[in-house]
């Protein structure tokens, strides 16, 4: 549904972004994550025709981004970092105008504008001057802008930025109500908001491409295996053979108060080790993944300076 390859942007001898080749599939949500100054903005302004390429090439709903900028354009709603809202209309007339500017047909525009006004829970501010509604609502109208000719692919530029944690929570909670109707593409630095909205991400540093993929991909590209950490309601050597003695274990090491239990990626032991502690009285305090977090697995990739 979006595909680069090998774009490159350069201003005079300053390179923005690099031979970035990168897939997004369809009915996906897909972040493209990277410290600030990383060439996000300029990948998601050239992927919607703001900004011409150096070299490289990019398509977008089977559209070449440069040879078929107008149906290009057609297939994508943009929300870009400044949301570009008209603070002296209402909501419903500023989303009556934008339809017009999409080129959605006059004895469509009415049930086009209730559509987005729908999904991006306006319907209390409809009639309301933008100048008088709150920060996150006007967010709400800029995702409702990029809505409102139904475009296949929806590409949101840093969409809960400067929001409250309310607001930024309503805001990942519609992004996530779009996956599967529509493919959406959100450019980040907060990791959590991968974490909590993204199918995957590309991640970028200083414009070139570090690493792409679902988060579980790329948590398994950095680690052998799989496995997780165990606290119990007793923690010793004995215990730690007990679990030596579990099939299909690779490894099982003690961490501090904790146990490390590994197992190769492709199996899932978990269930076994619950009913592996039922069976030895065994009190679990807690138990979680032994994989990399987003956080982990973004500092390894970017700070690290590794490469996948």
């Amino acid at each position: 549904m979006i595909e680069t390859e090998q774009l490159t942007k350069k201003y005079g001898d300053l390179v923005a972004i690099q031979n970035l080749s990168f897939k997004v599939d369809e009915g996906r949500i897909w972040g493209m994550l990277g410290p600030n100054a990383a060439g996000k903005t300029t990948t998601m302004r050239i992927l919607t025709g703001y900004l011409p390429a150096t070299a490289g090439r990019a398509s977008v709903a089977g559209f070449d981004v440069f040879e078929q900028a107008e149906a290009v354009k057609q297939s994508i709603g943009y929300l870009p970092e400044t949301v570009p809202l008209y603070p002296e209309m209402t909501v419903e007339s500023y989303l009556g105008f934008v339809a017009e500017i999409k080129k959605v047909p006059a004895t469509r525009k009415k049930a086009a504008v209730d559509r987005a006004v729908q999904i991006a829970g306006l319907q209390s501010v409809r009639k309301r001057l933008i100048r008088n509604i709150s920060r996150g609502y006007k967010q709400r109208t800029g995702i409702a802008q990029a809505l409102i000719h139904n475009p296949r692919v929806i590409i949101l530029d840093e969409p809960t930025i400067g929001l409250d944690p309310a607001q930024i929570k309503e805001i990942r909670d519609l992004i996530k109500s779009l996956k599967g109707e529509h493919t959406v593409m959100l450019s980040t630095h907060i990791l959590a908001e991968v974490k909590e909205v993204c199918d995957g991400v590309v991640i970028i540093n200083e414009g070139k491409l570090m690493a792409s993929g679902s988060l579980e991909e790329l948590a398994r590209s950095f680690s052998q295996n799989d496995g997780v950490y165990l606290k119990l309601d007793r923690t010793d050597g004995e215990v730690l053979n007990l679990f030596r003695q579990l099939p299909g274990l690779k490894e099982a090491a003690l961490e501090g108060a904790e146990i490390r239990l590994e197992w190769p990626w492709g199996q899932d032991l978990r269930t076994r080790v619950l009913k592996f502690c039922l069976e030895k009285n065994l009190e679990i305090k807690e138990m979680r993944s032994l994989a990399m977090n987003i956080e982990e697995l973004y500092l390894r990739i970017v700070s690290g300076g590794m490469e996948q």
